[in-house]
């Protein structure tokens, strides 16, 4: 038996998909397709802070050179001005690295839910219901190696569209 992905509710293996302690074996399932729903504006509002936070010092810096050039005051103030206003732009050095993270991990996390779905002897059946993106990827990407694998070349593709992949259902579930 291959295991193509096994976390603590989700494990798919040649066999079988099993989500929270319930089996689904690969020879009932006739059908696997994934639904996206709606952008979270929540997660993009968030998404925009953190970029706005990152250039925030970087602009101040920029606003203080500009102000120091225009007031035209004596070379030492200028100077003055001038200094403090990188040292507020370098000020995003440091904290870039950690700003960046959190935006790595927001993209990883997505903006929508998405929804792992088979259709389980006959009827429409909710795997996973997630909006980590990296998770739902990586399973997703998992059942379909195991479907693709169980398939027998004597049985017609039952799990697969015209290219190959997973069929998707045109009118949904």
């Amino acid at each position: 038996m291959v295991r193509y992905y096994d976390d603590r509710s989700v494990q798919v293996t040649s066999a079988a998909i099993h989500v929270d302690g319930r089996a689904y074996p690969l020879a009932e399932i006739s059908m696997v397709w994934h639904l996206r729903g709606s952008r979270s504006w929540r997660v993009l509002a968030g998404r925009g802070a953190l970029g706005a936070a990152l250039a925030g010092p970087l602009v101040a810096a920029a606003l203080g050179v500009a102000l120091a050039l225009w007031l035209h005051r004596s070379l030492t103030v200028t100077i003055a001005i001038v200094g403090a206003s990188v040292l507020v732009g370098l000020a995003v050095g440091p904290v870039a690295d950690f700003l960046f993270e959190h935006l790595d991990r927001s993209y990883a996390r997505g903006s929508r839910q998405l929804e792992l779905w088979v259709r389980w002897r006959g009827q429409p059946v909710l795997l996973l219901s997630t909006r980590d993106a990296l998770r739902f990827g990586q399973i997703y990407r998992a059942v379909q190696r195991a479907v693709e694998s169980g398939q027998s070349p004597a049985l017609p593709a039952r799990n697969t569209g015209p290219s190959g992949s997973i069929a998707r259902p045109r009118n949904g579930p």
